[in-house]
């Protein structure tokens, strides 16, 4: 302080005055500091080193923080009140210190002797603060609204000047000069001022939007806390992502990283492969194994781990450096316990020591806490910035390179950024545990060592034991959750239940539920059963944690046996236990932090390898899609600007793989590709994106609105437009579920109209719309006067009838161009074309002939019957729901699912005990009786020790010695028999194993209703990551709360029965600590369910560009797909950060709640030393010391168990929908002949979907003969696969009845209905698995049973050219067969059943005309003891039936031979007049 020597008295400065020479040696008096009741420094300490600190620490921070505001690159911040203030207040403080040194100087001059200190102090003080005035207006410019360095230096300023301060005051009777007196206090009140100034936040930077941030403003979270206790939060309510921490700024940077260390690899393989070839010139053989080799390294990890070290390592280290100023704190109180425990049995020392050891040890673990938490919340924020690098790094990858379908499912990306990124998040947080707790075990055991001496060795040997031990547990348990849990099984029962989820309808319409239930179950209970080996290796590895006690035991034991003067007191029993708590902590830790290394190795490796897929080159992109070669060969092709080019050919010849090469898409072997202008692409399977209409068709383009009309009214979307709740803004559910297979095409093609590209490729857009429709396309879009007259157009097409019209046609036979020309030049040369001209009027005239024959009438045509034309009878989707296309789903806020998730602020009571039901009740006694006992020997424990310590010493050695070993060991065996954690955690099995049963029959039970209006992921994630919480979160975290709860119980008991004093303080706090708690949870609650909501829309956005990726390139959208990846990554992020600041938030709160508890029990312990021995006060205050951990990781695990008991909330949801009829009636057995005849009456029947919609069948009455073949036909919407529907009772009936073979079906269990009915669906569905398994999932057949069926669908051949024949594996949803050869699989399935009723909807819709006419014509052979219902593509197909069924808006319009409605000139008549057929 800069006035203090001149406020003392002369004979006092005389004093300081002869031994400031020798200021090193005598600057501090211990016989008047520390020996004495009355302490205080002497004169040259408080006028030298005292205000010399703080100087002291900004001098030395100065150069870094000067470094770090030179490189930030922020807008400044207007001169505020708060600046102006700081600037005032440090100018008077300068002025108030040089006028002290120029008044010394003044007195000096006038031969007044003073020493040195009396104005190098105070001009040293002027100095430093100019210094900070200079660091305060830095900051300003750089836009810094609070400072931590500045913050600190006032403090630390503020409290050399009250020990000033307070010294004047013991003096105030004594001289002083008055001028010196108004410079103290005005000197003090300003440094005040400062200091509160320095607390507050100044505005933000001008040009920069003002962020709320908790990092400068604690008090914001505080705020936030408040108001999510009193109302629900939203995303408005959170502050925005920092631009350092935005996927902008950090993706950008991560990529150029990444790109720059790859690039060295590559061109360092390159180097070295080329040294190798030119060493090695005749070894040819062997330079290629070396480039093989190192392209196999070039998968690993080495790049990206230093791409992620260049842009994190800094800060990672800044982090670490928190770590081991903890960890100085962390091993200073067990010195102050030692020093605290000698003050107590020194009952001779003055109080004050106490006081001082208590608030010492209390300052001490709040700076631990200080620490900690800082190191743990940047290891957070690291970890929520390596989220969002990987994951725009995958993302990126997702939208560049095809090569990722081919080496990654939607699932396995999505573990890419979600298992794997939080395995490297776990990582920044354990990874200094693989160095630091060695060091931490080191300095524990040479702390033991000064402590015990020679005895400590033994600590050394138990640990050594155990530590082997604790490794070898570990990685077995790590084992069994890796690759037998998590990888095999679980991974197993994923992909069945991802499968069976979204295969749902085709397992319902065959009656296979029960089939699929036992395979999920059989693979279910393999996963527990390795669960249950974890969690006993766990138990056993808990076993470990008391490790403390045989630690204790040992060295206690053979400290006091060995040598009888070795006396045992309080002080190195229980700072021995306070060591060794800390060593068995590192202990336990050190395990973990080499198997998240391990297991991070693991996930970068994975990572690198996809991002190491390569990417595609605008010319020539290096991505196989087949597996023996070429799908393609000698392609030799020029298309003419403005013309329109046909692709045909028959099923597999390689049509739509020549517009993947167009695109880019295939492995250039060969030649080149060059296309002039933009691209518009129209895949075969429509890809719909999760929006509304008009977003899907714009797809990113601004609206045009007189342009929009035109390609709705071309589409023949505006009816359908009409229809839409909410018209043009109606949203489409995710891959297009609510709108049917037509629209969802006519969507696509429209999207791409709209584009007004240049270059338009068509992959058979036709095919899936009604014949008029088509017509209607064709002459309004892709025909000579639609709207792309102009265009250049390639269209891969099975529609004959178009083919005059066009400019050229390339016959495509086997990846080969077989002939190329125009329609009429191709018929002259009489070659390919011709023949596959030839078989699809072969196919017709078979068709007509019969017709003709029967009512007639003429084929119309040209003289050589070559213009025939083919009409495709719209279907709808066959599916129980496909009405869904007239409720789409109206356009809502996106803060709808937010609130949804956040009905409830805290999880009902009734989830818990419907769990611990679940679990069973007398296990629940038994875990909580386990648990008393165990708490109970501990405590007892504990207090023999404490009384063992206060054994008297006669004659240099204590009495009954081996009584206290022996009971204090038989008491840390039988604390150890107590296996309440093994209790917990099979109970936790128990409950899982119910639970997912539960679910998985309520799912199962659910009706078709029930799956078309829940996502599919909502179910995936309820049987997965819920499930997954259930099995292994819940239990581990129920353990930990019971555990840490009956230890804070025991503690409680303890410091209360030690000090009862005490508990005046415990109580209070222990409110606080409740109320902590309450706010807390609520809000981390609401957090954690926000980012679980935001968290979805990543995924789904992964999965909707995966599986679209290949258009997104063709319309080169990739950057607007990445903005919109950004903009979701950084919604997610910007509830992660607050939630990461509630972690610490409330770790520091309940750290300084624990540390006041250590305060009042030492406090406690001082005021009662009289008549406490020093045994029970180490007793006291070492359990006191554990506290802080135990209350932070207690509320943890409630807060854990709150976040994720609603896992169970959601399981159980599922159980409350309505469900289906019984599957089969036990109590009205059917009789086992039924269903002989296949005779099927509709008795006035009507059906609707949901009660708020009209009748989607209205009262139908029809009778369907035995072995009758019926075709079913209409427009769009008319009730054709409605009536199927209704069949199958995937909706029941609205009124009337359906008999078959007299008996309504009604009163049938569903299993005995659709067993015995057989369905062939549009979309044709194959499992993950064998084509075995596929054609025959019960193992009814044998192989020349399957052989003959396959035979018959015309696919013997293929298959017996397959690697493994019927053991040919299908990937998932058969992706590896093309789209005709999946229908012609399924076919071959109906073929083996042989019911007596068949229900084809479009089953030949994706297969040529030729292979159609024979499969019919196979159909109708096997079939015709059978009763057949078509839903006919193709007009011809139904021709051939002994009646056509003509449905129009529900009703029926005409049931008759086809003769006779041709004879009607009805409605029939019009649809066969569309196709050409008359």
């Amino acid at each position: 302080m800069v006035s203090t020597s001149p406020t003392s008295s002369p004979g006092r400065i005389e004093e300081c005055r002869p031994r400031f020479s020798q200021l090193a040696a005598y600057t501090q008096d211990w016989n008047q500091t520390w020996y004495t009741n009355t302490p205080r420094f002497t004169w040259c300490f408080e006028n030298t080193v005292i205000p010399w600190i703080p100087c002291a620490y900004l001098w030395i921070c100065f150069p870094f923080y000067y470094l770090y505001l030179r490189h930030k690159n922020k807008d400044y911040i207007r001169m505020s009140r708060i600046f102006k203030t700081k600037m005032v207040l440090g100018f008077i403080l300068v002025i108030l210190c040089f006028s002290n040194v120029f008044l010394m100087l003044w007195k000096i001059s006038q031969g007044i002797p003073w020493a040195p200190a009396i104005f190098i102090t105070p001009a040293v003080l002027g100095i430093t603060m100019m210094l900070a005035m200079f660091l305060t207006q830095a900051e300003r410019m750089v836009g810094t609204q609070s400072s931590g360095i500045l913050l600190i230096y006032w403090l630390l300023t503020f409290l050399s000047a009250v020990i000033t301060l307070s010294s004047k005051i013991q003096h105030a009777l004594e001289k002083v000069n008055p001028f010196h007196h108004v410079t103290t206090y005005l000197y003090v009140s300003m440094v005040l001022g400062e200091l509160v100034l320095f607390c507050l936040v100044d505005h933000p930077p001008f040009f920069s939007k003002a962020v709320n941030n908790p990092v400068t403003a604690v008090s914001v979270f505080s705020r936030l806390v408040w108001k999510g206790y009193r109302q629900s939060l939203g995303v408005d309510d959170l502050w925005s992502v920092r631009k350092e921490n935005s996927s902008e700024e950090i993706v950008a940077q991560i990529e150029r990283e990444w790109k720059k260390y790859r690039s060295r690899t590559e061109q360092k393989m390159e180097s070295m492969t080329f040294k190798k070839g030119q060493k090695n010139e005749t070894g040819l053989a062997e330079a290629e194994e070396i480039q093989a080799l190192l392209q196999s390294e070039q998968s690993q990890s080495g790049p990206l781990l230093k791409a992620f070290w260049s842009m994190f390592g800094t800060y990672f280290l800044l982090s670490t450096l928190n770590l081991v100023i903890c960890d100085v704190f962390l091993f200073s109180i067990p010195k102050l316990l030692s020093l605290f425990l000698e003050f107590i049995e020194d009952q001779e020392a003055p109080n004050w020591h106490g006081y001082f050891y208590a608030f010492t040890m209390f300052l001490l673990a709040c700076l631990q806490t200080l620490f900690e938490q800082r190191y743990m919340y940047m290891c957070l924020v690291l970890g929520l910035r390596l989220k969002t690098a990987v994951t725009g790094l995958v993302y990126r990858k997702v939208i560049t390179s095809n090569a990722s379908r081919k080496a990654a499912t939607v699932g396995e990306i999505v573990n890419l950024v979600s298992v794997d990124v939080q395995k490297l998040m776990d990582l920044i947080i354990y990874f200094n545990g693989t160095w630091l707790a060695p060091i931490r075990i080191i300095i524990c055991f040479v702390f033991l060592w000064q402590l015990l001496g020679p005895s400590a060795l033994t600590s050394i040997a138990v640990f050594l034991l155990l530590l082997p031990l604790n490794f070898v547990i570990t990685k077995k348990r790590s084992q069994f959750q890796v690759y037998f849990a998590q990888m095999k099984y679980k991974d197993e029962r994923a992909r069945l239940t991802s499968a069976i989820l979204s295969d749902i309808k085709v397992i319902k319409l065959y009656g296979w539920e029960n089939i699929f239930m036992e395979k999920v179950l059989d693979i279910r209970k393999q996963e527990l059963q390795a669960l249950k080996r974890s969690q006993i290796l766990l138990s056993q590895m808990i076993c470990f944690f008391f490790a403390s006690l045989q630690i204790a035991f040992v060295m206690f034991a053979v400290y006091t046996l060995v040598d009888n003067t070795h006396i045992l007191d309080a002080q190195k029993a229980f700072v021995s236990l306070t060591l060794i708590n800390i060593l068995n902590t590192a202990h336990s830790f050190l395990p973990f932090s080499i198997n998240a290394a391990v297991q991070a190795k693991v996930s970068l490796n994975r990572l690198a390898a996809f991002l190491n897929l390569e990417e595609l080159n605008p010319e020539s992109s290096k991505t196989n899609w087949a597996e023996g070669g070429c799908f393609l060969c000698r392609i030799e092709l020029t298309v003419h600007r403005g013309s329109l080019l046909a692709i045909v050919g028959q099923v597999g010849a390689g049509k739509s793989s020549l517009l993947s090469a167009l695109l880019g898409e295939m492995e250039n072997t060969d030649g080149y590709v060059t296309m002039k202008g933009t691209v518009a692409y129209v895949p075969q399977q429509a890809w719909i994106q999760n929006a509304s209409v008009e977003d899907n068709i714009l797809f990113g383009k601004e609206m045009d609105e007189i342009w929009f009309n035109r390609v709705i009214d071309a589409c023949a979307l505006q009816a359908d437009l009409e229809s839409f709740p909410a018209g043009r803004k109606s949203e489409i559910g995710e891959k297009g579920i609510n709108i049917s297979g037509g629209q969802k095409q006519r969507v696509n093609l429209a999207r791409a109209v709209y584009r007004k590209a240049s270059i338009y490729l068509l992959d058979d857009p036709l095919s899936a719309v009604d014949a008029h429709v088509r017509q209607h396309i064709f002459e309004h879009v892709l025909g000579p006067n639609g709207l792309l007259k102009n265009k250049t157009r390639v269209l891969v097409t099975h529609t004959i009838n178009i083919l005059p019209q066009v400019d050229n046609i390339v016959v495509l036979v086997d990846g080969t161009i077989s002939e190329v020309g125009s329609y009429q030049e191709l018929l002259q040369k009489n070659g390919t074309f011709a023949e596959f001209l030839h078989s699809h009027i072969t196919a017709e005239e078979k068709a007509g002939s019969s017709l003709s024959a029967k009512a007639g009438f003429q084929l119309r045509g040209d003289k050589n019957n070559e213009n025939r034309k083919y009409a495709i009878i719209n279907h709808s989707l066959f599916q129980s729901c496909c009405s869904l296309r007239t409720s789409l789903i109206l356009p809502t806020p996106p803060s709808i699912s937010f609130i949804h998730l956040i009905v409830s602020l805290q999880v009902n009571i009734s989830i818990y005990v419907a769990y611990l039901r679940a679990t069973g009740s007398l296990l629940c006694l038994y875990i909580i009786l386990l648990f008393t006992c165990q708490q109970t020997v501990s405590f007892s424990r504990g207090y023999w020790l404490s009384m063992w310590t206060d054994d008297p010493a006669h004659n240099g050695t204590q009495q009954h010695t081996e009584l206290r070993v022996g009971v204090f060991g038989a008491l840390g065996v039988i604390q150890g028999l107590f296996i309440s954690t093994a209790a917990v955690l099979r109970g936790g099995v128990l409950a899982s194993h119910k639970l997912f049963l539960q679910l998985l029959r309520s799912v199962a039970r659910s009706p078709m209703i029930f799956f078309e209006q829940t996502p599919l992921g909502n179910l995936l994630n309820r049987f997965s990551k819920e499930i997954d919480a259930i099995d292994s979160v819940i239990p581990d975290k129920l353990k930990s709360l019971l555990g840490f709860l009956f230890n804070l119980l025991e503690i409680y008991l303890v410091i209360i029965v030690a000090t009862p004093m005490a508990a005046m303080a415990i109580v209070p706090l222990a409110v606080l600590y409740a109320v902590f708690q309450h706010f807390y949870i609520i809000t981390s609650c609401q957090l954690r369910r926000l980012e679980a909501a935001s968290r979805s829309p990543i995924y789904s956005h992964i999965s909707e560009t995966f599986q679209g990726s290949s258009m997104i390139r063709a319309y080169k959208d990739q950057e607007r797909f990445i903005l919109k990846s950004n903009f979701r990554v950084d919604e997610n992020q910007r509830i992660c950060f607050p939630g990461a600041v509630a972690d610490r938030w409330l770790a520091t709160n309940l750290e300084f709640l624990g540390n006041g508890i250590v305060l009042f029990a030492t406090l406690f312990a001082v005021i009662g030393r009289t008549r406490l021995s020093p045994g029970t006060a180490g007793f006291s205050i070492s359990y006191a010391l554990q506290i802080t951990g135990v209350l932070n990781w207690m509320v943890r695990s409630w807060t854990e168990i709150e976040n994720n008991i609603v896992s169970v909330e959601r399981v159980r949801e599922y159980l409350q929908t309505p469900k289906e009829a019984p599957w089969t009636l036990n109590g009205k057995p059917q009789d086992q002949v039924w269903l002989t005849e296949g005779r099927i009456e509709f008795r006035n029947y009507s059906l609707r979907y949901r009660p708020d919609l009209e009748l989607a069948l209205k009262h139908v009455s029809l009778t369907i003969n035995g072995q009758e073949k019926i075709g079913i036909t209409g427009r769009t919407g008319a009730g054709k696969s409605t009536l199927a529907v209704g069949l199958l009772r995937l909706v029941e009936a609205a009124e009337g009845e359906i008999l078959i073979d007299g008996l309504d079906i009604a009163q049938v269990g569903l299993h005995d209905l659709r067993t015995k009915i057989t369905v062939i669906p549009q979309d044709p569905v194959l499992f993950s698995g064998s084509l075995r398994t596929n054609l025959d999932p019960l193992n009814q057949y044998t192989d020349a049973d399957i052989w003959t069926a396959l035979e018959l669908t015309q696919l013997k051949n293929f298959i017996a050219d397959l690697p493994d024949q019927l053991e040919y594996k299908c990937t998932d949803q058969g992706e590896n067969l093309s789209t005709g050869q999946k229908q012609l699989v399924c076919l071959a399935r109906a073929l083996l059943q042989k019911a007596k009723i068949l229900v084809l909807d479009e089953a030949t819709s994706a297969v040529d005309p030729e292979t159609d006419l024979q499969i019919q014509s196979t159909l109708r052979t096997q079939f015709k003891e059978s009763t057949v219902l078509t839903i006919a593509h193709r007009v011809n197909t139904i021709m051939d039936c002994d009646r056509i069924l003509v449905l129009e808006n529900g009703w029926i319009a005409e049931f008759d031979t086809p003769e006779k409605l041709i004879a009607q000139k009805g409605a029939f008549y019009r649809l066969v007049e569309e196709s050409g057929l008359v």
